[in-house]
């Protein structure tokens, strides 16, 4: 195909691909898949991609813990095949891959790159409490310390 990166035609190939891919390796389906794409990189992120299971797993430190580990095994052992299906849809080689997992909100992020630093930030639902990160809270960022 060696479609732009910013083709909707490949991101929605991407998308159904990784969302059939996660369903075949876990039994459960995600809810939706969004896929943004640049010049050198790659990003999925599959919504609401943890099993019932899971999502009641994560709901504690070590249970959360334990869920990330295993998508990160999964994916080390499953990304050579979403891995070829990039290069088949775009023509280029995947030179990076890497997964986050996000336990609380069922959300996993696959992030293909061609050298690049890649930094994902995913928002927080709309009306959802805020809550401190990296030791500081977003409304006194501005306060001395």
């Amino acid at each position: 195909m060696n479609a732009p990166l910013s083709s909707p035609q490949l991101s929605k190939e991407l998308a159904q691909i990784a969302m059939a891919m996660q369903a075949e390796r876990t039994g459960h389906t995600p809810k939706a898949v969004t896929v943004v794409a640049s010049d050198e990189t790659v990003v999925l992120t599959l919504h609401e991609a943890l099993t019932p299971a899971e999502k009641i797993l994560a709901s504690t430190e070590s249970g959360a813990a334990k869920v990330e580990q295993y998508h990160r095994a999964l994916f080390a052992v499953s990304c050579d095949e979403l891995r070829k299906e990039i290069q088949r849809l775009t023509g280029r080689k995947v030179r990076e891959a890497a997964v986050v997992v996000e336990p609380a909100t069922g959300a996993i992020v696959h992030a293909f790159t061609s050298g690049t630093v890649v930094q994902i930030f995913q928002l927080e639902p709309r009306g959802a409490t805020t809550h401190v990160s990296a030791g500081i809270a977003p409304d006194r960022q501005d306060e001395p310390g």
